[in-house]
């Protein structure tokens, strides 16, 4: 097998030139703001991967990301060296922007305390019975309407309820059981992403008739359930890579449902069935791809 090169980013580690700022850390053992601008972190995935790279290092004081600038804030004690290393293996395209000690209450007033296992297992249990419901609707809607679109989206809500699941035993555990419950949930994406793929070969061989108004009433519910979904994970994203991992797969499934709507739009106006089994067929890419996102979270934050 012949190895990947710079398009995957799991190339050989990158390091950090540390030269333009040379920052001095007191030995004392003050606070320094280090701040890097990361041209990779482009969604909630590369902020999870960069959480699991950084979260076990000594003197880690906080980390404040903004995705809009793609730029990372890290507040740490000790050698510059212990944040710009893991930083450079992730292949983010990372660079150090500024370096120095951190003024005295400049942190006072921006930080947002993190959610209580608590909190986090009590909004877990409302997305798995939210999914765990409309995976039963869209399942039982979408054999009735035949519609592949349908049917691949129940089994996207069924995948993110056996994720919450998941996460619900990851809440209050150390990284480990974390990173082993993201693993799983990503690999459940993806034999459901090849399952409703199955699924859209079948009734692309025997044929199908969606109903229109159907598919668009239950895609509509979906879409609302979903939004709901991800108003509760709002507060929690800043969690472990089990809740980063939620609020990808909700993010998914909002696409999804407004894709369901537009196919049922699409199939009435033209009276083909083939919208329908291409939004199937993009569903499950997109689900496959939300399996990419997370395997290679886990995978780089285990290096």
């Amino acid at each position: 097998m012949t190895p990947c090169q710079d398009s995957c980013r799991c190339s050989a580690p990158v390091s950090l030139d540390l030269s333009p700022v040379r920052p001095e850390v007191s030995a004392s053992g003050e606070v320094t703001a280090s701040l890097f601008a990361i041209p990779g972190m482009d969604c909630p995935a590369e902020e999870g991967l960069i959480r699991l790279a950084l979260q076990d290092i000594p003197g880690l004081a906080g980390l404040e990301f903004d995705l809009g600038r793609r730029e990372l804030r890290v507040r740490h004690t000790g050698p510059l060296e212990r944040v710009a290393q893991p930083l450079g293996q992730l292949g983010l395209g990372a660079r150090l922007v500024s370096s120095g000690p951190e003024a005295a209450g400049a942190a006072l007033g921006s930080v947002v305390p993190s959610p209580t296992p608590a909190q986090e297992a009590r909004v877990l249990k409302w997305l798995l019975a939210i999914n765990a419901v409309m995976f039963a609707v869209e399942m039982a809607t979408g054999w009735l309407a035949q519609s592949t679109g349908l049917i691949a989206d129940s089994l996207d809500m069924f995948a993110d309820a056996t994720v919450y699941g998941l996460a619900l035993y990851a809440v209050g555990r150390d990284t480990r059981h974390q990173r082993r419950s993201a693993t799983l949930s990503g690999w459940l994406q993806l034999l459901l992403a090849l399952g409703a793929m199955a699924e859209v070969l079948r009734r692309l061989t025997f044929g199908s008739a969606p109903e229109p108004p159907l598919m668009m009433g239950i895609a509509l519910l979906a879409l609302l359930a979903n939004l709901a979904c991800l108003l509760l994970l709002a507060r929690h994203r800043q969690g472990g890579v089990h809740m980063q991992a939620s609020w990808i797969f909700s993010t998914n499934d909002v696409l999804a449902n407004l894709g369901v709507i537009a196919a049922g739009l699409l199939v009435a106006w033209t009276g083909s069935r083939y919208p329908d089994l291409i939004i199937g067929t993009l569903i499950a890419l997109l689900v496959l791809n939300g399996a990419r996102r997370i395997l290679r979270l886990t995978r780089l934050g285990t290096g």
